[in-house]
């Protein structure tokens, strides 16, 4: 009788053995928990806020919600640039108001012929910034204490930020914290905001 190396026309039953069946069931249970972790993280850390009014167009859209990262300006200080939410006054009942940072603690902040000047010296921004038609309280030269911050509106007209009398330089102490995602309208995505 001849018999046939290597060559068969039988299956083996293929089992799921316990070893598979706990494998799956250990990735499903890591990545609940990495999923579950990471909404702790990000509502514990952040908060979810609402962009009212066109103050921030085009970066920021009026209705759009943004996540603002209220723990990093515990252990760092809000840099130029940055686009940061805070109460008005610090008052509680308001509706927090999203501006970028303009002006740094100890700097002079003034607006000469609508454009931005620190400790004298022009401030280079984004071209796409309208030039300032009303300097407001920044007609004259601005000199911000150590821990205020002069915020501006990047919609420049249309903007009540620290240009605005009953308003001013913003005190670090009324900051919930740093703009840093946006909910987009169009495709319902997340986008980081500069």
């Amino acid at each position: 009788m001849a018999r046939y190396k290597g060559l068969t026309f039988y299956e083996k039953e293929k089992k799921i053995n316990k070893s598979t069946i706990k494998e799956v069931f250990s990735v499903l249970f890591y990545c609940f928990a990495a999923v579950l972790l990471a909404f702790v993280i990000v509502f514990s850390v952040g908060m979810k806020v609402s962009v009212i009014g066109v103050s921030m167009e085009p970066a920021l859209i009026s209705g759009q919600e943004v996540l603002v990262n209220r723990f990093l300006y515990r252990i760092s200080s809000p840099e130029r640039g940055d686009v940061v939410a805070f109460l008005p006054n610090g008052n509680k009942n308001a509706h927090y108001y999203l501006k970028r940072v303009v002006g740094l603690p100890g700097e002079k902040v003034q607006i000469i012929r609508g454009y931005v000047y620190i400790d004298g010296i022009l401030l280079e921004e984004d071209e796409s910034f309208d030039k300032i038609a009303d300097p407001g309280i920044a007609d004259t030269e601005l000199l911000l204490g150590n821990d205020e911050y002069f915020v501006l509106g990047d919609n420049r007209n249309n903007s009540e930020d620290s240009r605005s009398g009953n308003l001013g330089p913003i005190k670090k102490d009324t900051m919930a914290g740093k703009v840093w995602c946006a909910l987009s309208f169009k495709d319902e995505k997340m986008k980081f905001v500069k």
